[in-house]
């Protein structure tokens, strides 16, 4: 199932058709939710717009931190907007938290 975000308030709707998605993924500045950098570590919380939860809750939304030599150590995804946002503000006290430069000494695999 395809996913749009809708108005201010940032409403998941299903998407009227194929096209309309897909001009919506390439043109909507709300696909991005938050995007933070914490010395060389990105943290970054996007709308994917395809429901990722493959028969279970709907998951719409991803964080996931890079800076590392192996980039796919931190995913979460969540169903709201609202629960993106909590996630990218816990991925970001994640990363402080630790207060290392890159994602290797953080997972402390450097």
């Amino acid at each position: 199932m395809r996913y749009i975000l809708v108005g201010k308030s940032k409403r998941i709707k299903k998407a009227p058709d194929l096209l309309k998605w897909a001009h919506w993924m390439q043109t909507s500045p709300n696909r991005k939710v938050a995007v933070d950098r914490v010395g060389k570590v990105v943290i970054s919380t996007v709308f994917l717009g395809l429901d990722h939860g493959w028969g279970g809750v709907p998951l719409l939304f991803e964080t996931m931190i890079f800076g590392s030599k192996n980039d796919d150590y931190y995913q979460e995804r969540y169903t709201t907007y609202g629960q993106a946002l909590k996630g990218h503000k816990r991925a970001i006290k994640m990363v402080t938290r630790k207060g290392s430069d890159t994602l290797d000494e953080i997972l402390g695999l450097d």
